[in-house]
């Protein structure tokens, strides 16, 4: 079947189907655009676990979606395909995360690692596993990017898309980021974790120099340390909290004046990180570590379309820290969130 038989024998008005695929579309790897790599890991988040199941409860909650996109009429067309979890990278979560919430709780009563053979040895497996993690979505990716494939993670927590983050280093020359979260994620190995959700960013500035700017909006809990790197590198990473977004608008600033500021700090290539938990917390109450305050669905729908407007190209994207099975309405709200990086992602490179 051609990709062109696939969509004349779908209806795009009828009910969602449950057919394994993201909103019930009905195509398969090789008559997509984007493709979407589940990541089913969350090792090392350090408050609610449960996201490692996100990719699987986006996946069910996506048959609840309409395909119809006003900004972007026949977008399903382009062909989006959700890969199968990697069963082995959910077994490896499963056999450290509880090894390394043991490791937490002997921080948080105040032990420390130095003094124990035993908890030395659980955090060099954790940060095995994570590096190994790490290097299969750099290999994967790697694999669909030289494709032709338009990639983006689906996550599990946010450590998981440094792999992706890597791959697109070695093919283009530059990019700017723009980050979506309650958090900065700048910290060094938060918890001895090399590897840590905290530290995404930390380690993707580090490791991939092609990395021009990081542009972070919504956050809204961050600690000295963090802050004072941004301050250091004035160039390279601009943070918009969300108490300055607020501010700004409490004296009378539009958000489209907003947006535009926002992206006036990031060149043509840019990669779309977003922490579901930059979203006001009442459109992702399981997500693993919320905050109270943060951004709307609208205000983030609209600011990825001035990105889109503004003529820059979305090189590749994550969704992660969604909540996992059994949190539906978090399900719901990241599988919109999702099919909406999907479109501007396709739009910006011309495959839709």
């Amino acid at each position: 079947m051609t990709k062109a038989d696939v969509i004349n024998h779908f209806d795009p008005n009828g009910l969602g189907l449950r057919n394994g695929r993201f909103i019930g579309l009905p195509f398969e790897l090789e008559h997509a655009e984007v493709v979407l790599l589940p990541v089913p890991w969350d090792v090392t988040v350090s408050y609610q676990a449960g996201t490692s199941t996100g990719p699987e409860n986006i996946l069910q909650a996506s048959a609840q979606l309409d395909l119809f996109d006003p900004d972007i009429f026949d977008a399903w067309k382009m062909g989006i395909y959700f890969s199968p979890p990697d069963q082995g990278i959910l077994e490896r979560n499963a056999e450290l995360r509880p090894l390394a919430q043991e490791y937490i709780q002997f921080l948080e009563s105040g032990e420390k690692p130095e003094g124990s053979p035993l908890m030395q040895s659980v955090l060099q497996q954790i940060n095995a596993g994570c590096e190994t993690l790490t290097k299969q979505v750099l290999d994967q990716s790697l694999d669909l990017l030289h494709a032709g494939y338009l990639v983006g993670i689906v996550g599990g927590d946010h450590s998981t898309p440094l792999g992706l983050i890597q791959a697109l280093g070695k093919i283009h020359e530059s990019f700017g980021i723009l980050q979506i979260d309650a958090h900065m994620d700048l910290r060094k190995a938060y918890e001895g974790f090399t590897y840590s959700h905290a530290s995404i960013f930390y380690n993707a500035l580090s490791l991939v120099p092609e990395i021009k700017t990081l542009v972070q909006v919504g956050i809204r809990d961050y600690c000295q340390e963090e802050w004072d790197l941004a301050l250091a590198e004035p160039q390279r990473i601009r943070p918009f909290s969300n108490r300055q977004i607020q501010e700004g608008q409490f004296k009378g600033a539009t958000w489209h004046t907003q947006c535009q500021d926002i992206l006036h700090f990031l060149p043509e290539k840019v990669y779309v990180s977003f922490d579901i938990d930059g979203l006001d917390p009442s459109l992702c109450p399981g997500t693993g570590t919320p905050v109270a305050g943060g951004l709307t669905l609208a205000q983030v729908a609209y600011l990825l379309k001035q990105l889109a407007l503004s003529g820059r190209t979305i090189i590749g994207f994550d969704l992660c820290e969604t909540a996992g099975l059994g949190a539906e309405w978090d399900g719901n709200v990241g599988a919109r969130v999702l099919y909406t990086l999907c479109n501007w992602t396709g739009r910006t490179n011309h495959r839709v």
